[in-house]
């Protein structure tokens, strides 16, 4: 009964910036570790970046200084700030989250958002 909701993708001309957000909602028993992570048509699935449960954040090189994750524990919400847009970041964005719902599991299991378009373009 866990599902994670994204939002705030669209067009955006380079040096754009565009913020998303992932609310996962159900049976949540508690959320570890989140991320996103995105896919260029032809290209595989790549990190972008990832937030523990302590706030401890990771990067991918390519958006390093440009991108900020955050999360919101109240709000079961995991954020994407996109500063300095360039064309290259032009992908599907997909959130994940490992979550422990609240009934049949012991360990936590990776739950992954519906995607949203980001399209940086002129």
């Amino acid at each position: 009964q866990v599902q994670l909701v994204e939002s705030g993708g669209g067009l955006v001309q380079p040096g754009g910036s565009l913020r998303l957000s992932c609310a996962a909602s159900g049976s949540i028993f508690s959320i570890n570790a989140m991320g996103w992570y995105r896919q260029a048509p032809g290209k595989q699935r790549d990190l972008v970046a990832t937030i523990t449960s302590g706030s401890s954040t990771n990067y991918a090189d390519s958006v390093k200084g440009r991108f900020t994750i955050s999360r919101d524990n109240a709000k079961n919400t995991v954020y994407l700030q996109m500063n300095s847009l360039k064309p290259e970041d032009t992908a599907v964005y997909y959130c994940n989250a490992a979550i422990t719902p609240s009934y049949g599991s012991a360990w936590p299991s990776d739950y992954w958002g519906q995607g949203t378009q980001v399209t940086v373009s002129s």
